[in-house]
């Protein structure tokens, strides 16, 4: 690699920055988005073999231009839009907020930083991330309807909807309600359209489910032989943790995803803290399943639980070791898929 190209991409334009090693800029052009962009680019660097794309948010606004780079069989690094932004703000006389100062950032980012991932063509990791997000939003926005079906019915009948909403028994307790005034004749009607609202959802949150298991099916992972892992943790582990080759050991991923203890020291006094750092989603897959474990006396990681509380810890400690063990496990199964997948 000789030179280092940095893109800054936007919605309707990208401009690129191409570096030497020495971090000197040797070129720079803006292309529009369109459907020539990918030619453009490649034109503008031809004459230089040994080049690098580097992307700034290849998953996010860089995602179409990076996969077409791709395509077109150019060498792109994804590089994360925080790591870009503080290279920017602390570079020295190039701290302005421009498309060119951050084409430039993102390529010193890319230059300099140890290990960035390589973009590959979409496979069934982005199929997996893009169906459990899907799956979320959908369910976030029932749990929204419902807490207003339940504010509306407490409106109209003492006591509400007393357990989860269930769209056959809220269509019944509405039946019954003979609301005497204009206000509560507008209630009963949201009412009612909350909850066909709420059976749509149902429809649709049933096939996507379908599609999340056809999704963890076909990317043959082994994730689901874990206790707690069923198909839409296993999508939500497969679609955020990307190419798990690149966390070189279970500590790595362990920070990535979170549960790993961060660890504070000063004069020599050395504590480990709670870490509120990695990918949150991750986190709360991995949450998800080591408390679907604590919750069955049999699971592998019920007696693991049981012991750190007889050593002492207390029950919030103990969950939290629990979940670094199990990332440890998950960073296996998935390292174990990926060299199944190569050969």
């Amino acid at each position: 690699m000789n030179v280092m190209i940095g893109v800054d991409p936007h919605k309707g334009s990208h401009t690129a920055t191409m570096l030497d090693r020495d971090e000197r800029e040797l070129k720079r052009i803006r292309v529009h988005a369109s459907a020539g962009q990918v030619a453009e680019l490649v034109a503008w660097a031809d004459g230089v073999k040994a080049r690098t794309w580097a992307v700034e948010s290849a998953q996010g606004m860089g995602y179409l231009l990076a996969q077409q780079l791709v395509a077109a069989g150019e060498t792109v690094l994804d590089v994360p839009a925080t790591l870009a932004s503080r290279v920017r703000v602390l570079g020295s006389g190039r701290s302005t907020k421009t498309d060119p100062n951050d084409a430039r950032a993102v390529a010193v980012a890319a230059l300099r930083a140890p290990s960035l991932p390589v973009v590959h063509t979409a496979d069934h990791t982005v199929v997996c991330r893009l169906v459990v997000r899907r799956h979320g939003d959908l369910a976030r926005w029932r749990n929204k309807l419902c807490c207003r079906l339940h504010a509306l019915v407490a409106e109209l009948v003492a006591g509400g909807i007393a357990k989860e909403v269930v769209v056959n028994q809220a269509r019944s307790l509405l039946e019954n309600i003979t609301p005497d005034t204009p206000a509560g004749w507008e209630r009963h009607r949201q009412a009612h359209e909350l909850t066909a609202e709420i059976a749509e959802l149902d429809h649709l949150l049933h096939e996507t489910r379908a599609r999340v298991a056809t999704a963890v099916t076909a990317s043959g992972t082994t994730l689901t032989e874990i206790f707690g892992i069923g198909p839409v943790i296993a999508a939500m582990l497969i679609g955020y943790s990307g190419d798990p080759t690149r966390f070189t050991t279970p500590g790595r991923y362990a920070a990535y995803t979170g549960t790993a203890p961060v660890e504070f020291s000063s004069g020599g006094r050395v504590v480990h803290r709670l870490s509120r750092r990695g990918n949150r989603r991750l986190n709360h897959a991995i949450h998800m399943a080591a408390v679907t474990q604590i919750r069955h006396r049999h699971s592998p990681g019920r007696g693991y639980y049981e012991r750190k509380l007889e050593q002492g810890h207390t029950p919030r400690e103990a969950l939290r070791v629990l979940k670094r063990r199990l990332s440890d496990v998950i960073w296996r199964h998935l390292t174990a898929d990926a060299r199944a997948a190569g050969q």
